[in-house]
């Protein structure tokens, strides 16, 4: 009994990723913003909310880069923050400060 597997029948088109995620940082060009984004989580024992500035922080410079980098693919467009959850932070406070 032989299977036939044919490769060749169907292309494999790529696409961008989804919302929610991006490229890596290949030149390390937003490293300063991540290790400051991972601190803050080590000292809040890894409370996400609490470090919500420095993840805007962080997906602000991913966004300015990466826009710049890839034109081409748009792996990461420039979006509102508010769409992206970020609308209650205003000049790097929460509303709850």
């Amino acid at each position: 009994m032989s299977t036939a597997m044919n490769f060749g029948s169907k292309s494999f088109q790529p696409r961008p990723p989804d919302k929610g995620s991006f490229p890596l940082d290949h030149f390390g060009e937003c490293k300063s913003f991540k290790e400051k984004f991972m601190k803050c989580l080590r000292d809040n024992n890894f409370e996400n909310a609490l470090c919500r500035n420095e993840s805007k922080e962080y997906l602000e410079c991913r966004m300015e880069r990466q826009v710049h980098a890839s034109n081409y693919w748009q792996l990461m467009a420039q979006e509102p923050l508010e769409k992206l959850g970020f609308g209650d932070l205003k000049d790097g406070k929460s509303d709850r400060d």
